[in-house]
Order: C-alpha cells, then sequence, then structure tokens
C-alpha cells in the first residue's frame, strides 16, 4: 500500500467559537474555522502526504465557498463535491466549557437540519464525478455521522457500500456514534453500514451504546465481515482484532488534554496514512495515536502540527 488513494465521504461545516473563553451570551467576537469528521480526516491525510479527495455537497453560499478553498488550498481533490443552491452550509457554535479535571469540554451547537449534505441520496452516486472518484479509490472513509444526517443520506450510504463490496476497494467506517443525530429514528442504517466496512475504528462506548457489548469476540460476531476492527478504549489505547490473529493492544499517548475535540478524526486519519504510506498495522495505529495526541492538546479540531511520517 504506498501512497494509496483515500476517498473520504461525508459533511463539512464552519464552525464558531468565541474569541474568548467566554458563555455564548457574552460572546460578541467569534472564530471561523472549518469541522466535519470526515473533512477533518481529509485535511489531515493531505498534510501527511496522502492523496486523498472528499466527496460531499455544500452549499453554494459564502461558508460554502470558504470551505471547498480550504480544503483545496491543502491538496485535497474536491472534484466530486456539489453545490447546492437551495440548501445551506451546515454550521456549528462551541460554547467553551471546563471538565471536573480542567480540562476543555466544549459544548457543540449544531445546525445543520436541511443541510446541503442532508439531502445526499442514491442518485449523487450516478454523478459522473462521484464515479470517477469511486473508481480511483483504494480506500473509502466514511463516519457514521453520514447516514445520521437524514433518511436520504443513510440510502446513499447504503448504496456507497453496495458499490465498494465485491471491489478491490477497501471501505473504512468510523462509528462515530452520534445520539442527537438518531432521535426518534432507528440506528439500524449505522449498523448496516458497520456491518458492511472491511475496518471498522469505534470507541470501547459506542460499541456498548450500538452493538450492546465491547466484548471483542461478541463485536466479532456483530461485524462478521470486518478483516479488522479497532476498539478504542480511550486513553488504554486501542485493541486490534483481526480474523485468525491474536488481539493485539497498542498503547496510548500521555498527553496534558487541552481539548478532545477531533482526537477522533486525527487517529483515524494517522491510521489511514500509515497504511496508505506502506506502514504495519500495528505501526499505523501507533502512529493515529501520534496524531490523536497531535490533536488533543490544540482548540482546534485538528492537530496543529502533524507528527512525522515515522512507523
Amino acid at each position: 500500500m504506498s501512497r494509496s488513494k483515500v476517498l473520504c465521504v461525508g459533511e463539512a461545516m464552519v464552525v464558531l467559537t468565541p474569541a474568548r473563553d467566554v458563555p455564548l451570551a457574552e460572546a460578541d467576537l467569534f472564530v471561523r474555522t472549518v469541522g466535519g469528521a470526515e473533512l477533518n480526516v481529509a485535511l489531515t491525510l493531505a498534510r501527511l502526504d496522502v492523496d486523498v479527495s472528499w466527496l460531499s455537497r455544500l452549499g453554494d453560499d459564502g461558508f460554502g465557498e470558504h470551505v471547498l478553498a480550504l480544503a483545496d488550498g491543502v491538496g485535497v481533490d474536491v472534484g466530486a463535491v456539489e453545490l447546492d443552491p437551495d440548501r445551506p452550509t451546515g454550521l456549528y457554535v462551541k460554547a467553551p466549557g471546563v471538565a471536573a479535571d480542567g480540562s476543555r469540554r466544549s459544548r457543540m451547537h449544531y445546525y445543520r437540519s436541511g443541510s446541503a449534505a442532508s439531502a445526499l441520496s442514491p442518485e449523487f452516486l450516478d454523478r459522473p464525478a462521484a464515479r470517477a472518484a469511486l473508481a480511483e479509490a483504494d480506500t473509502v472513509h466514511v463516519s457514521g455521522i453520514t447516514p445520521g444526517l437524514s433518511d436520504s443520506a443513510a440510502a446513499f450510504c447504503a448504496a456507497l457500500a453496495d458499490r465498494v463490496r465485491g471491489s478491490a476497494t477497501t471501505l473504512s467506517v468510523d462509528l462515530n456514534h452520534r445520539p442527537a443525530l438518531w432521535r426518534g429514528r432507528s440506528e439500524e442504517p449505522l449498523r448496516r453500514l458497520a456491518a458492511a466496512a472491511d475496518e471498522v475504528l469505534l470507541g470501547a462506548d459506542e460499541a456498548r451504546v450500538v452493538f450492546g457489548t465491547d466484548d471483542p469476540a461478541a463485536l466479532r460476531t456483530a461485524l462478521p465481515g470486518a478483516r479488522r476492527i479497532l476498539l478504542k478504549q480511550e486513553e488504554h489505547g486501542v485493541l486490534v482484532l483481526e480474523p485468525g490473529n491474536p488481539d493485539r493492544h497498542v498503547p496510548a499517548l500521555t498527553v496534558d488534554v487541552v481539548e478532545p475535540v477531533g482526537a477522533g478524526d486525527a487517529f483515524a486519519a494517522g491510521y489511514l496514512a500509515g497504511r496508505a504510506h506502506g506502514f504495519a498495522v500495528d505501526a499505523a495505529v501507533g502512529f493515529g495515536h501520534r496524531c490523536a495526541a497531535a490533536a488533543l492538546v490544540t482548540r482546534g479540531d485538528r492537530p496543529a502540527e502533524v507528527p512525522a511520517l515515522t512507523g
């Protein structure tokens, strides 16, 4: 896997954060950045010298223009991104907060209902740009956030999995369970997407909620098609589960956490980058930990500086 191409699929949003650590009601000045799980992964992959493209929809508005220019500027191929003249680009606002241990625990306020990306549908995959992006990808990476956007986005993810199934392309799914997205809806599309994946990244806490267990043997049963499951055990590290191989624990790094937002996306990017550059699995997981650590020590959604590419 030498410099294989990764296609990231999912919504991007503009992020507004108070310029000062004050409650939102008192904030009069905001800093604009960009977020969204799959785009976070794509942006970090580009900085790690990975050939990466992004497939999504944005509003044909100023925020959409900003997101598109930022992604293009760091080297992400944005040819498969569609602009919607009627639906807006998604937005979320960070409300500063502090946890009991003194670390930052911002609260997120999402304004994504009816966004351009929520209109993703199976028909979107028939566009020539989408077909080309899929044909060129060695790995397709999507998170469980995408099917949670809407029923049509859930159908889109099912169709995406069908397109990848049976091909030489690897489907990578980061579970990224967001309960608010599934309120009043069945989470079965999320479970089906994970079950279709070749590689599944999920936290032990998410596994207990979505699959009712974080037991490795039970997860293998729930995800029988997975060639690899990366079970994230918070600060303890990752348990690598592979059929026919013993379970392997790869410890995480210890850092002074500034804010945890984006650490999971940075881990996914580091792992995918390691694999794209030919690292062995455990070395790629270790590199994912290094990228996650770089995200944990910054206030942003992505590492301020990415680590050197060494296995």
